[in-house]
């Protein structure tokens, strides 16, 4: 908020417009559909300039971004006088990736034991390092020894980087130009797997068929009991028919 009875405006195209008051500056502003930004709070009269101010912070932070740039780290790749092939095909990618990021490259030979005695085959290592790596690699301090390592310390050649940079985007765009459906085939086949692999809707399950309740089953003690009064009747009837057989 501008708290000035009067301010200097400047134009959206740096030409002056006079002191003036803050609403007549920011009328004038809303005619050309920008902002009115203080520039110079502390000057008799207060400066304002009609500008965008969205874009002004966005340049501003674009041109932060800009100052500080990438803050370049010392890295670190390990030999041994007898590396491989394989394995110096390895670091040496490791290393190319340093160098494109803008970092510096420390390529160390480790001796061990008797490999003290043949330190020329480690020189020979550093050397082909340097031969792989190309244009992108500049070295800043030559092979030296110290104790049992042999280092040297390399860092990017900003025009050469650029330039595989450049490359490299140029290499990408061509392959996927030359086949722009490769991205949408892998998208149609995951598309058919899903369909492939969806689970069809439950059918109607019958209703379960009434069970009968089960008989009430008499315990052990009680079965026994009706046993027992069972064969008594029984034997209560035999009497009771011989005693009249007899009686006739």
């Amino acid at each position: 908020m501008i708290r000035a009875a009067e301010i200097r405006v400047i134009g959206e195209g740096g030409e002056q417009l006079g002191v003036m008051t803050p609403d007549d500056a920011i009328q004038r502003a809303d005619e050309v559909g920008l902002d009115l930004v203080e520039v110079a709070p502390s000057s008799r009269p207060p400066v304002c300039r009609i500008m965008d101010y969205g874009r002004y912070k966005y340049e501003q932070k674009k041109k932060a971004g800009k100052g500080k740039g990438h803050a370049a780290a010392l890295k670190e790749i390990k030999l041994r006088p007898r590396t491989d092939q394989h394995d110096l095909d390895f670091k040496l990618k490791n290393a190319r990736r340093f160098l494109m990021d803008g970092d510096k490259v420390k390529v160390t030979v480790m001796y061990r034991g008797r490999e003290m005695v043949h330190r020329d085959i480690g020189r020979k290592q550093l050397t082909k390092v340097v031969e792989l790596l190309g244009a992108i690699a500049a070295i800043e301090n030559p092979p030296r020894m110290e104790g049992r390592f042999l280092s040297m310390i390399l860092v990017p050649n900003r025009e050469a980087v650029d330039a595989a940079r450049k490359q490299e985007e140029a290499e990408m765009a061509a392959a996927q130009a030359a086949d722009p459906t490769a991205e949408v085939t892998e998208v149609v086949e995951a598309t058919e797997v899903v369909e492939a692999t969806e689970v069809a809707e439950p059918t109607e399950v019958a209703e379960p068929m009434d069970v009968p309740e089960p008989m009430d089953v008499p315990e052990p003690m009680e079965a026994a009991e009706a046993t027992v009064a069972a064969v008594a009747v029984e034997t209560s009837e035999t009497a009771e028919a011989e005693d009249s057989s007899q009686g006739g």
